[in-house]
């Protein structure tokens, strides 16, 4: 799945030249923004019936529910209340998208959340 949206990386504890000297650009004050790509893996057994381990249509409605909707052309910093206090580099994104969905797959197992935020800088996170 695909979504945008700004933000700006900055910690409360540092004044803006340490912030400048730890983001770089990205601590501007006015942010910047992404095209973020994201993709969720999940496993578990089977069901002879179906034949998904979780409908994909099911895993799709679910990380649109839960992130995509809240995070798509929002300004990550202020817009996202599960976000609030969080600075928002992908590392802490994945991490709190993985909250944002285990125990919530009808009995699938999450793997892994994986996001790009260009395409040559992604990361992925796989739980504690």
């Amino acid at each position: 799945m695909h979504f945008s949206a700004g933000h700006r990386l900055h910690s409360p504890e540092y004044d803006d030249e340490k912030n400048r000297a730890v983001f770089g650009a990205c601590s501007n004050p006015s942010g910047h923004g992404h095209n973020y790509e994201l993709e969720v893996t999940v496993e578990g057994e089977i069901d002879p019936e179906t034949g998904y381990v979780l409908d994909v249509k099911r895993l799709r409605d679910l990380v649109n529910d839960r992130v995509v909707a809240e995070m798509d052309h929002a300004n990550l910093n202020v817009d996202v209340p599960w976000l609030q206090g969080v600075n928002p580099t992908a590392e802490n994104l994945a991490v709190q998208i993985w909250y944002r969905l285990t125990g919530r797959l009808d009995g699938a197992r999450l793997v892994s959340v994986k996001l790009w935020e260009t395409e040559r800088n992604h990361v992925e996170y796989c739980g504690e």
